[in-house]
């Protein structure tokens, strides 16, 4: 499937890497590769046309720090995504050295927990993965933070704009051993949360209606409890989103969400084969119409498995195996705008490695990808993209982080196969508003602003 080209990238030193997040630092429009430094800087590649070159604005570099996790949204509703950077410098419980928020205001990026201000409300846990989450459907977006030996944070700006931690108030500060998370509108149409647990049940809060959430996860069978949570990807589960789920050295799980309610596992013996498993995705490499799920390992051969003759199957994964390799992170993007995703890995833990970068080998099949804005103009993350082409309906959510440590681009990308005309995409915004396009051009990226400030922007 993956051919490599790890030689674009133009400095490529062999670093203690973590997560990885894609998201428009510099606000001109294109998206950027961020990713988490431990003990090391950490770093934002740019495409400039020909190779991913270092753009990283000095303060986001902070090389004295442990970054483990990276989650970009829209905080304050202005059309500009802050940067949520996740520092964790023990296993568990608390740490010395505090995460940082990044907001850019013109020209100049400030650290919002820096401030006076902020600083009670600090997270001062040993966290695992950042999330983003408009739990209200104002276009405002807060992070949810997933802590290892700590309560959950949610940090929303106030109406005077400071930070507030509102875990307590909407019921989500459980205290458990959390390392992975997933936002999105799993159970209805307003933003659920699913939390990758070690040592203990997963959980998942669902959405009350009223900004408040209630954890359910028990109930509807995804608690998994002996096991011990990485890697979580939603995936397109003919009309409902179901769940892939990396377990650490143990049986790994493929939920599917059952019209009757809940969950059952039917993961086939191949997929479910235990692994040393970190970041799990869901995507469209090869743009036939199908997501595959891609493994990434650590210390041990990575794995795909594709949708052929109606079953998951393992695949062969080309020169993305690295079974030497030591993967923490990953993340999909198409960054040199072709339509087709690159996959960029992230290494180290218990070595120092350099970044790898995949392109999956092209079969000239055609594709759509459909980016919706937020009322400001940001990346709508937590909204729904159905796509209908040749009588079959395909289902994406724009990406919040973060299936473990990682953020995917906030597009939905599309395979169309061979098939050169699509009937209809719809939108559903995470504050319900929804927009219909008949017959949209393929082979195209689609930007579409929310139907309150303007509709199809291109």
């Amino acid at each position: 499937m993956f051919i490599e080209c790890s030689n674009l990238i133009t400095a490529n030193p062999p670093a203690l890497s973590y997560g990885v997040a894609v998201a428009d630092v510099d606000g001109d429009g294109r998206f950027e590769l961020l990713i988490a430094g431990y003990k090391g800087p950490n770093r934002v590649l740019k495409w400039d046309g020909q190779a991913l070159v270092d753009a990283t604005p000095p303060l986001f570099a902070d090389p004295d720090t442990s970054a483990i996790s990276i989650a970009a949204a829209d905080l304050d509703g202005d059309g500009r995504e802050e940067i949520y950077i996740l520092n964790t410098d023990s296993y568990g419980g608390p740490k010395q050295v505090m995460d940082r928020l990044f907001a850019c205001f013109g020209k100049r990026w400030v650290d919002l927990l820096a401030l006076p201000e902020n600083f009670a409300v600090a997270n001062r846990f040993s966290g695992r993965s950042v999330a983003a989450i408009d739990r209200l459907g104002t276009g405002r977006y807060g992070f949810v933070v997933a802590n290892f030996g700590g309560p959950m944070n949610l940090f929303e700006l106030d109406s005077n704009g400071r930070l507030d931690d509102l875990a307590e108030e909407v019921g989500i500060d459980g205290d458990a051993a959390a390392r992975s998370l997933l936002c999105l509108p799993l159970l209805g149409e307003k933003p659920d949360i699913v939390v990758g647990c070690e040592m203990g049940p997963n959980l998942l809060y669902r959405n009350t209606g009223e900004g408040g959430f209630e954890e359910v996860g028990a109930d509807l069978g995804i608690a998994d409890a002996r096991q011990n949570a990485r890697g979580l990807a939603v995936l397109d589960g003919d009309g409902m989103f179901d769940l892939a789920l990396g377990n650490w050295e143990g049986a790994h799980r493929l939920f599917q969400q059952r019209a009757g309610g809940g969950f059952a596992d039917v993961a086939p013996p191949e997929l479910s084969l235990p692994s040393r498993v970190r970041t799990v995705i869901a995507a469209d490499f090869d743009n036939d119409g199908h997501e595959e799920l891609f493994f990434n390992n650590l210390g041990e051969p990575n794995r795909l498995f594709a949708w052929r003759e109606e079953r998951w199957q393992q695949i062969d994964i080309g020169d993305a195996a690295e079974p030497q390799g030591l993967g923490t992170g990953a993340a999909v993007a198409d960054i040199d705008g072709d339509g087709m995703l690159e996959l960029l890995i992230a290494h180290g833990e218990t070595a120092p490695q350099p970044l790898s970068l995949y392109l999956a080998m092209p079969k000239g099949h055609h594709w759509l990808r459909v980016m919706p804005l937020t009322r400001g103009g940001a990346p709508a993350r937590g909204a729904v993209v159905r796509l209908t082409a040749g009588g079959r309906t395909q289902m994406r959510v724009i990406d919040s982080g973060s299936g473990y440590l990682c953020q995917m681009e906030p597009v939905a990308h599309f395979g169309l196969g061979d098939l050169r005309a699509v009937e209809r995409v719809e939108i559903r915004w995470p504050d319900g508003a929804k927009q219909t396009i008949d017959s949209p051009e393929p082979c195209r990226m689609m930007v579409v602003r929310h139907p309150e400030s303007g509709g199809l922007a291109g």
